[in-house]
């Protein structure tokens, strides 16, 4: 004991020494063995974009650092050990910040000859979006069923105790920082252990760890993949959930399908399909799996949500009795927004089905057969050669569908000089007030989680959003005619009817002639009409004519599904025509609007608005965010297109 006391004072000592002098006795000292670890990584959102400035704690038994994090939201932090021995099951405890976002937690083990640890953290949005399942109801669902688990399930003799100790610091003391290291143990010794593996995914969640939750519920359900015998419903329910949170609702619905394959009545994974189903905008579906959830007895999220489907799916006194049920007698001014606001589209929608009722009668009454696209065209639509053969039409919609798919991917953003003449026609069709303008009329090309979707802007000659001067001067606004073909989009196509009514001439072009009809239960695309204040959903029917070699629509006609009497609207007519636009830098060619007509009839008025497009360009947004705003757009036209 004597002699190591001597050893290890002169060490002591040595290490306050000047640096020249240490330098002197470095044979003295171990620092030639010294290893070098370093942790670094990035802090992202849920889809990848880096955050900056967000505050990374860094904790070790003997230190605690605070980093901030560059504008690619990365960080790093340097570790120096007196040997590799040293740093061999070193323990980082990470807590990554920022406002407006939920904390994060990781943990990480510095080990082996490692001398970089990478560490991704993902922080989620503080604000949660009412419209998925809370993560409190995921973790209490799953949790309690995975409380106790069995040789069965793959959990071996040894790590019972292990697992035990983990479920219990984790739902019972919500110490999370000691839960994690012991479920991670398990799952390290018993990786076949799915539910495991799950248990561990949850308390990872619940710390804020999203990508390790991520790593280990993908493991598992790839585990399924390989091996039927080991799957369990839990991981895949989870892992679709975080699928649902990433709004990709088409993607969850498989795993919830495949956790139904192992347990056909679950009513959590009904529930969570149908949720799936209603993010989907998948109406009439959603309705049916909730009715099978409750039935399987799915608790109050499930009725509220099957009040919700069958507000577009059913009717609005379906709607109004589920509702009812949910609320149990309690009074819907004390519930939370998205539920009042539930109940106000109900009662909303009760009007509007009266409204039509009444506009059907009156029309009735005045000897007005209603517009019917699919049954009998209007006469003025022009000529074409009747066929009521019907085995055409699945041919005619999978090419068009082709082609109009095809049309949005590669569309690149355009803009277009549009002259639009305004005018306001009396009862007897004579012009009355007219106003004519110019614009570049912008489109932009984004894709939302459920498919492809135009957005479509004015702007002034300084590239600056603009208002039509008619919104001040009684006339109406119109746009949107790019979107137009969505209708024929394969991922839109089942939110209508179609009929094929056979061949007919344009310009020399032979086409099919293909009426359509909307089905609002179904459709997960719709107009809208603002008038005031008052803004409504529209849905359309009509007519379009294909080329019937190339599948290109070159004309389309649309009207109203059914007249609106609730903002004093019966009838909207457009007709568009298409042309092909060949630009300088891009090869393909588009068939994109050349002019458009739109009538409309509101109030006893008639309105009609001309539009003409020209002088296509591709352009490149350089803050494509601000374009959206009111405010001001920028654009930059591309170098060959440049006039």
């Amino acid at each position: 004991m004597k002699v190591s006391l001597k050893i290890l004072l002169p060490l002591a000592y040595l290490s306050f020494l000047p640096a020249t002098l240490m330098a002197q006795l470095g044979s003295l000292s171990p620092i030639d063995a010294q290893t070098h670890t370093t942790v670094a990584g990035r802090v992202m959102t849920l889809q990848g974009a880096p955050l900056a400035h967000a505050a990374v704690e860094l904790y070790t038994p003997a230190s605690v650092r605070v980093l901030d994090t560059d504008k690619r939201g990365e960080f790093q932090s340097n570790y120096d050990f007196l040997n590799a021995q040293n740093a061999t099951d070193f323990t980082v405890t990470l807590r990554a910040t920022k406002k407006g976002f939920q904390d994060a937690h990781k943990m990480v083990v510095i080990g082996g000859k490692s001398k970089l640890l990478v560490v991704p953290i993902t922080l989620r949005p503080a604000v949660v979006d009412s419209t998925v399942l809370p993560q409190a109801e995921l973790i209490k669902e799953l949790s309690s069923r995975l409380r106790q688990l069995a040789p069965a399930d793959g959990l071996s003799a040894k790590e019972e105790k292990d697992y035990a100790r983990g479920v219990q610091e984790f739902l019972d003391r919500n110490h999370l920082e000691k839960a994690v290291p012991y479920l991670a143990k398990v799952v390290k010794v018993d990786p076949s252990c799915l539910r495991c593996r799950t248990m561990l995914a949850l308390a990872e969640l619940s710390w804020g760890d999203w990508d390790n939750a991520n790593a280990e519920l993908g493991e598992s359900v790839n585990a399924t993949v390989r091996d039927k015998t080991l799957g369990r419903p839990e991981p895949l329910v989870a892992y679709g959930t975080l699928l649902s949170w990433q709004h990709q609702a088409s993607k969850s619905a498989r795993y919830f399908l495949e956790a139904l394959s192992y347990s056909p009545r679950d009513a959590f994974a009904l529930q969570e399909l149908g949720r799936a189903q209603c993010l989907d905008l998948d109406w009439e579906l959603a309705a049916e799996t909730l009715a099978k959830a409750l039935a399987a007895g799915a608790g109050p999220q499930a009725r509220f949500l099957h009040a919700q489907a069958l507000l577009w799916a059913g009717t609005a006194q379906q709607a109004r009795v589920e509702l009812d049920r949910y609320l149990a007698g309690q009074d819907i001014k004390k519930e939370p927004q998205y539920v009042r606001a539930l109940s106000d589209k109900i009662e909303e929608k009760k009007k509007d089905a009266a409204a039509y009722v009444a506009a059907y009668s009156k029309l009735k009454a005045q000897g007005v057969e209603p517009l019917d696209y699919l049954t009998h065209p209007p006469k003025t639509i022009g000529d074409f050669d009747p066929n009521t053969d019907q085995t055409p039409l699945a041919a005619i919609l999978s090419s068009v569908g082709h082609s109009v798919a095809e049309l949005y991917q590669n569309l690149p953003n355009t803009s277009s000089l549009e002259r639009l003449h305004e005018e306001i026609l009396s009862k007897k069709g004579k012009t009355g007030p007219t106003l004519d303008q110019k614009f570049r009329y912008l489109c932009l090309m984004p894709t939302l989680p459920w498919g492809p979707t135009v957005d479509e802007y004015r702007a002034d000659s300084t590239g600056h959003i603009a208002i039509p001067r008619g919104v001040r001067e009684n006339f109406m606004v119109t746009a949107g005619f790019v979107a137009a073909p969505l209708i024929f989009h394969p991922i839109y196509q089942e939110g209508s009817s179609f009929r094929y009514w056979g061949l007919a001439n344009v310009n020399g072009t032979s086409t099919h002639v293909v009426a359509f009809a909307q089905q609002p239960s179904r459709a997960r695309i719709c107009g809208s009409i603002r008038v005031g204040a008052t803004s409504k959903m529209t849905y359309l029917q009509g007519l379009a004519w294909i080329d019937a070699n190339t599948y290109q629509i070159v004309r389309l006609v649309s009207d109203l599904l059914t007249p609106m009497p609730q903002v004093k609207l019966d009838k909207e007519t457009t007709e568009i025509e298409f042309s092909e636009i060949q630009f300088n830098s891009i090869q393909q060619k588009f068939w994109l609007p050349e002019q458009v007509t739109v009538t409309l009839d509101w109030s006893g008025q008639t309105f009609r608005n001309t539009h003409q497009y020209s002088d296509f360009l591709v352009f490149n947004v350089r803050e494509a965010q601000k374009i959206g705003t009111p405010k001001k757009a920028s654009l930059t036209p591309s170098k060959e297109d440049a006039p």
